[in-house]
Parts: structure tokens; C-alpha cells; sequence
């Protein structure tokens, strides 16, 4: 614990993971993805976030998952790629196996969401003894992962997730909430050495480091990885305008794909221009039909994606 220490600035990833047609591991288009995102200049790429469907898999494949992605990246020559694992579960229990899985098949920092199979019982206080008691027992730093669409509305304010990253082992944050207000408040009070506060959409990156934060863990660098490498080369280099602009490409093309329906958009997305993968989704999440949702539906990210193939 006394050498924990937050993911580096810069792009990370919640990667899609791909399946057959009897909804099994296709681990040959899941080496694929996170190769094209190595190769696209991502900083790290998350397993088992919520694009992940984490939630559908057991813990054998969340492990499986975890390892095939270091060794595809240490395979490939992306040593410094930091893999990212989802630890979240419904109890603390289960949390603190998973945060010791993760560890053991490779990964750096655990990402843990809230419980909320019992949401009204989730005080405060036990939000914070949750999260405590997990970071006490893991042996990787962890990271508070706040999404209130998947954690039944439960929504942590900046004063709980400041007070947790007081803990030596809590390391950082993503914050799917897309609050920038909440962002800044935390950069603005955690040192970044000690805590990570990223927010977990594409729409606020350039907003977000703005406002202090280390970069990005959002759902469209599935798509166009490079895009968002760039937005982050220009903002350290002082080009806002021209952040600006591709920023407002981020943001429509984040919005169509949300209205694709995230996971089965990204996979139908990724397979149609990318030549590997397939729309396969466990239940009860159904596979996107692109060709139905017509062309206006992803105006924007085609021209995301023309952008990306021009990078």
C-alpha cells in the first residue's frame, strides 16, 4: 500500500469484449480490439467496465479476460499499457476476491463500483466502510467508480469521494456521472500525485482537463482511439482552438453512439470498420441492427471514424 499510486495521466478505455454465437468468449476479436487500441495510443485499457458487461461474465472469465489482455499488449511490444480491472460486486466479500483475481491475471488498479442490489440501505457510511474495508484487502490500488445508471441512482458527491480518497490505497476516480462541476471540485482538492479524477465520457474530455483532470476513461476510444490521443497531444500543446473543434466531434459522435445503445453500437460500429468482431451481446443486451438505425443515425461518427483512418 505504501507504493500506491494513480494511473498516469492520459486516454483510457472501457473495452467492448466480443462473443460467439453461443455467447462464449470470442478471444481472438477481443485480442484484436485491444490491439488496435495499443496501437491507436491509448495509456490503458479498462476490463471489465460496464462496456465490458462485467456483470455477465464469472469470475473465471473475468480473469481469463484480464490476462488476455496484458499478454496481448506485453505480446505486441505495449509493456507500459496499463490494463485497468472492473472489481465491482455485491457484496464486499465478493469485491475483495475479485480486486485479488485482478491482481494475480495482471492488472494494475481495480476500478470498484457501489453496490446497489440493496440501494436504500446505502448510507453514507456504508458507502465509505464499502469502499474502505475493499481498498484495505486489495493488493492493487483501487479506484471509485461513479455511475448512477448502473448502481440503481446511487450518485456519490464530491465530499464522499474526497473523503475516500484520503485512504492510501484509493487512488482515483471515474466519474460517469459527467459532472464537471464534481470533477473540478476533487482536482482542485486531491493532489494529482495522490488521486486520478477522470471523467467517464467522451463529451466532457477537453471540459474535463480544463478543469484539472487526468485525462479520460470513456466508451468512444472503442471506436477511434487515435481521435482522442490527438485531442489530449493538442491540449498539451497549448492548441485549444484546435481542441476545441475536435472536441465538438467527440461530443456529437458520443451522443449518437449512446443513442446506439453503447455496447451492442460500439461492437456494430467496430465490426462494420474495423474487419474483425461481431455484434453478439449476452442477454438480455441485443445486438445493435446499424443498417435499421438508417444513416442519419451515425452521421457523426463517420466522420469520427474517417477522421481516426486518417490519423
Amino acid at each position: 500500500m505504501a507504493n500506491s499510486t494513480p494511473p498516469p495521466p492520459g486516454v483510457y478505455v472501457p473495452a467492448v469484449l466480443f462473443f460467439d454465437e453461443n455467447e462464449d468468449l470470442d478471444l481472438s476479436s477481443i485480442k484484436a480490439h485491444v490491439l488496435r487500441l495499443a496501437q491507436g495510443g491509448v495509456t490503458g485499457i479498462l476490463v471489465q467496465g460496464s462496456n465490458g458487461e462485467a456483470q455477465h461474465l464469472s469470475h473465471e472469465e473475468r480473469k481469463t479476460t484480464i490476462r488476455l489482455a496484458r499478454d496481448t499488449l506485453n505480446e505486441n511490444g505495449f509493456k507500459d499499457v496499463l490494463v485497468i480491472a472492473g472489481t465491482g460486486g455485491q457484496s464486499t466479500r465478493e469485491t475483495k476476491k475479485l480486486c485479488s483475481d485482478a491482481q494475480e491475471a495482471g492488472a494494475t488498479h481495480a476500478l470498484v463500483l457501489t453496490p446497489a442490489v440493496w440501494a436504500p440501505q446505502m448510507t453514507v457510511d456504508k458507502i465509505l466502510k464499502f469502499h474502505r474495508d475493499v481498498a484495505d484487502a486489495s493488493p492493487i490500488p483501487t479506484m471509485i467508480y461513479n455511475f448512477p445508471t448502473v448502481t440503481a441512482g446511487l450518485n456519490l458527491d464530491s465530499d464522499t469521494i474526497g473523503a475516500l480518497g484520503q485512504h492510501p490505497n484509493i487512488v482515483g476516480t471515474k466519474l460517469s456521472c459527467a459532472d464537471v462541476g464534481k470533477l473540478h471540485r476533487l482536482a482542485s482538492t486531491l493532489p494529482a500525485e495522490k488521486f486520478a479524477t477522470f471523467p467517464g465520457s467522451s463529451a466532457v474530455f477537453l471540459q474535463g482537463l480544463i478543469s484539472g483532470s487526468a485525462g479520460v476513461i470513456g466508451a468512444l476510444p472503442n471506436v477511434a482511439p487515435k481521435a482522442h490521443a490527438e485531442l489530449y497531444r493538442l491540449w498539451k500543446e497549448g492548441k485549444l482552438a484546435e481542441a476545441q473543434k475536435l472536441q465538438a466531434l467527440l461530443g456529437h459522435a458520443d451522443w449518437e453512439l449512446q443513442k446506439l445503445g453503447s455496447i451492442a453500437g460500439i461492437k456494430a460500429i467496430v465490426s462494420k470498420h474495423f474487419r474483425y468482431g461481431n455484434t453478439n451481446v449476452r442477454g438480455p443486451l441485443t445486438p445493435r441492427d446499424l443498417e435499421a438505425a438508417g444513416p442519419s443515425a451515425t452521421t457523426k461518427l463517420e466522420e469520427l471514424i474517417a477522421l481516426e483512418k486518417s490519423l
